[in-house]
């Protein structure tokens, strides 16, 4: 397998076809893959530059908790082909930082965005 190639940039579906996110980063255990990197902490540096820091400095201002990047393990990954499937449905993964400070500073704050419908 070519990590870059198979692996960096793939959408990632939960277990019922639902959007995680995109494969940004990787995290390596010498030769073995251990978690897939997601959210603007993981594609700064890959961006590098002016653009990658301001990227994520940005996102890791947003992260109040100092939590990173989303870290989804690799053992929850059921296949890859076009996308990366996951064995789990995305309620089971900690949601990403910076959609966790929008749902607490701007989604929250707008009436009835916290009924069940």
């Amino acid at each position: 397998m070519l990590l870059a190639f198979d692996l960096l940039d793939r959408q990632i579906v939960d277990r019922d076809g639902t959007p995680v996110g995109k494969v940004d980063d990787l995290e390596l255990d010498g030769p073995r893959v251990t978690a897939l990197l997601t959210g603007q902490q993981a594609l700064g540096p890959r961006l590098g530059g002016w653009l990658g820091r301001w990227v994520e400095t940005s996102a890791a201002r947003l992260d109040v908790d100092r939590l990173g990047p989303r870290r989804i393990p690799y053992d929850v990954v059921a296949r890859i082909d076009s996308a990366v499937h996951l064995s789990v449905r995305l309620e089971i993964l900690d949601p990403a930082p910076l959609e966790r400070w929008l749902d607490d500073h701007a989604i929250g704050r707008i009436p009835g965005a916290d009924d069940d419908a």
